[in-house]
């Protein structure tokens, strides 16, 4: 099982399947390592598009990887709550603010919009998850609330910061805006100093076996047991 994020279009086309690189803390209960096939940015009607998921926002890797697609509108998903430490025994962990701080971070490097998706946990969703368990509940009630929110390619707020109910927020964007901010400072474009870094992804999803005098089916298929193959 993997925490994975999709892109479907305006057609419903699905345009990308992303699975979350590594499983944060207590997730690798459920979920296992994802792969590096949808660390890809899409070209849309409204801009292209790239997406990661909660704490992968924090991977300066990860970030980077999009913004060498020239990534215009960059989509986060958080969960609802993360108990990240226990908020009845310690001064509970911000999750709202660090929310906002690694979209700011993230659209101010690599000049693009950034639209925060929280999930909302309401009474009958919170009622499942302790299953009557009465510290499991004190301890959910007590967990701030993650936030949903759009920031601009300059790391400001272009929308209110939702978090206490469930609902929409929204701004009109204009792409165009980027450019100015792309020509002070374009990360992975003129000042980016290619010569000195490099980079490589590995887009291939991991495969338990490979076989030879298979007729490769894409370029994702491309080795062999490690050896280039035209």
């Amino acid at each position: 099982m993997w925490n994975s994020n999709v892109l479907i279009s305006d057609r419903g086309e699905l345009l990308n399947h992303h699975r979350k690189l590594v499983p944060t803390f207590y997730e690798k209960l459920s979920w296992t390592s994802g792969d590096g096939a949808g660390l890809k940015v899409v070209s849309t009607s409204i801009g292209r598009i790239g997406s990661l998921i909660c704490g992968e926002n924090n991977n300066p890797l990860s970030r980077y990887t999009l913004m060498a697609q020239s990534e215009q509108i960059h989509t986060s998903s958080y969960p609802p709550v993360w108990p990240f430490r226990n908020p009845l025994g310690a001064k509970p962990y911000d999750l709202s603010d660090a929310i906002r701080v690694r979209a700011a971070a993230h659209s101010f490097e690599a000049k693009a919009f950034t639209i925060v998706s929280a999930g909302f946990l309401d009474e009958e969703s919170l009622a499942v998850i302790a299953s009557g368990n009465a510290e499991s509940e004190a301890i959910l009630r007590a967990c701030p609330r993650s936030c949903s929110m759009i920031v601009g390619p300059d790391g400001t707020l272009r929308s209110d910061i939702r978090s206490d109910a469930e609902g929409f927020v929204h701004t009109e964007i204009d792409v165009a805006e980027i450019l100015e901010h792309k020509q002070h400072h374009d990360m992975a474009g003129y000042y980016n100093r290619m010569d000195i870094y490099s980079l490589h992804v590995q887009r291939a999803r991991p495969q338990p076996a490979y076989f030879r005098g298979d007729i490769l089916e894409s370029e994702n298929d491309a080795f062999i047991d490690g050896e280039g193959m035209d």
